[in-house]
């Protein structure tokens, strides 16, 4: 990694760009994305687009409405991703299990029957590969198992488990629920006796576990190697919460807020502004942070430190959360009775600075920030994030304003710029909904009616002095609001669901994007 530019720690330096795409969007025959050969065409397809940069959503196990951002684990990877046909490539699946795919929509994910038709393939591959896994197989599993038995012990057990009780919840007639409320007490809450009983009776189940985490690893390293190879970083998402039902809550009890019976006593959020007039309710259950502190931020450098396992640079949601976060008490009905609680960032990324070095961390500070969180930031020399959407809409200034510090006349060097987010709407869906007076704003400031707005916003985006300029690829592929990733709050079914078409990224895109990238300095050297 070259040495980092000034006032970007840890960032490798030099100006980039790339695309924001989650391998779920990815196309393929299997009702999802994943890391076989479509994600080998999208680096071949940045590397001849001059992007070096392609950045993900959370990559763990997807839970409560199939969000990244709600997962059973912060370690683990997500089994959805694992691809079938390398694992038929190995012999561990056969053509005629392949063919038995329903028909899935091309462009969008129906979570329901990808896991109804993929999870028994994935643990019959997992099986015959346990069975039969040959010397280098049995080498690889076994240092697998050692190197992260710290995390994976524990998830494939809660896993293993969770499938238990949903199952018994089914046959009852009602939906499976979180550990804390559904399971049996003495497991719920890991009483010694009850943890060695069920590891003896789900002795199968846990190794399937093990196996399906070690298939998604090892396709993870050889795409992150392919990505090396073609000079393409891969930026990661690390969401600052866990999920309530997780293995980590479960497994780490004493470093978050919760009662005797594993419950929590209070929950994130934020607190009402001119987006919500209730605040938003999210519900993770809060760090004990004073129990954080004491075990020297063990946790919290496990989870760095697995990142950049993963990531060549780290994006944290929710950076606000380590100056303070908005504690509401655990069952109101609204984010509204909440109140703010001090957090020592500081001397968390102080010592992770002294445990791990250099940090390549974004820091993602939306919304309403304080001069302590931009501090922090700085303090710490984390680029920030600057969204294009963001500067051309009245917000919650309520006008426009030439010192909206979103327009590109106000970025700094050390910042991440972007059109929009996986949160926001599509470019052209953004632009659908605007005010005359909005656009008007828009198009003298670009001095530009350009009817592809996307296009604007992605030449404002590359000329930028920020040191990265990434694009969601529904910009690049000039999509509406059908095609929008997330709409935050809201529990849709189109949330987390949108895949590309096979045909989508053409030559003519990689040839634009490649023009804008040279014309604005963030080719890759030697390109």
């Amino acid at each position: 990694m070259s040495a980092p530019a000034a006032g970007t720690h840890g960032v490798p330096a030099g100006r980039a760009s790339g695309i924001l795409l989650h391998p779920t969007s990815l196309p393929g025959p299997h009702g999802i994305g994943d890391l076989g050969e479509a994600a080998g065409r999208f680096l071949d397809f940045l590397a001849a687009a001059g992007q070096s940069l392609w950045q993900v959503l959370p990559l763990g196990p997807t839970g409560y409405g199939d969000s990244p951002y709600a997962c059973f684990s912060v370690f683990a990877g997500n089994p959805l991703l694992v691809s079938l046909d390398t694992l038929a490539g190995k012999g561990l699946l056969e053509a005629n299990e392949l063919a038995s795919a329903p028909a899935f929509p091309a462009t969008r994910v129906d979570y329901g029957a990808v896991i109804r038709w993929k999870m028994p393939l994935l643990r019959a591959a997992a099986e015959r590969f346990l069975r039969r896994p040959g010397p280098d197989g049995r080498r690889a599993l076994d240092a697998f198992r050692s190197e992260e038995a710290w995390w994976l012990d524990d998830y494939c057990l809660f896993m293993a488990v969770k499938r238990r009780f949903d199952l018994r919840a089914r046959q009852k007639g009602r939906a499976g629920g979180a550990w804390n409320r559904e399971w049996d007490r003495d497991i719920a809450l890991r009483r010694p006796e009850a943890l060695a009983r069920w590891k003896r009776e789900l002795e199968r189940e846990t190794a399937m576990e093990e196996a399906i985490q070690f298939f998604f690893f090892s396709q993870w390293d050889a795409l992150r190697a392919a990505a090396r190879q073609r000079g393409i970083r891969i930026v990661g998402d690390l969401p600052i919460f866990a999920a309530p039902d997780s293995a980590d809550v479960w497994a780490y009890r004493e470093l978050f807020l919760l009662d005797d019976e594993g419950l929590p006593t209070v929950v994130s959020g934020v607190p009402p502004d001119y987006f919500s007039a209730t605040g938003q309710l999210w519900g993770n259950p809060l760090y004990d942070w004073a129990a954080l502190e004491n075990q020297g931020f063990r946790f919290w450098i496990r989870r760095i430190d697995a990142a950049r396992r993963l990531f060549d640079v780290v994006r944290i949601d929710h950076f606000r959360g380590f100056d303070a976060c908005w504690s509401v008490p655990a069952g109101s009905a609204t984010a509204e009775r909440g109140k703010w609680a001090r957090v020592p960032g500081a001397r968390l990324f102080e010592t992770l600075e002294q445990e791990l070095g250099s940090l390549p961390i974004i820091a993602e500070d939306l919304g309403v920030i304080t001069p302590e969180v931009n501090a922090l930031r700085e303090r710490f020399g984390f680029p920030g994030m600057r969204i294009l959407q963001f500067a051309f809409d009245r917000g919650e200034a309520g006008r426009l304003d030439a010192g909206n510090r979103f327009l590109p006349h106000n970025h700094t060097v050390d910042s991440v710029v972007y059109t929009g987010t996986h949160d926001n709407d599509t470019t052209r869906g953004w632009w659908a909904s605007r005010s005359s007076e909005e656009m008007a704003y828009l198009e003298r400031y670009a001095a530009s009616s350009d009817p592809e707005v996307e296009w604007r916003l992605i030449r404002m985006a590359m000329s930028s002095v920020c040191v990265y300029a990434v694009v969601p690829a529904q910009d690049v592929l000039g999509l509406g609001s059908e095609s929008r990733m997330n709409s935050p709050g809201t529990t849709s079914a189109a949330n987390w669901s949108w895949r590309m078409t096979e045909a989508s990224l053409t030559p003519g895109l990689a040839s634009r994007l490649r023009g804008l990238a040279e014309v604005y300095g963030r080719l890759p050297a030697g390109s």
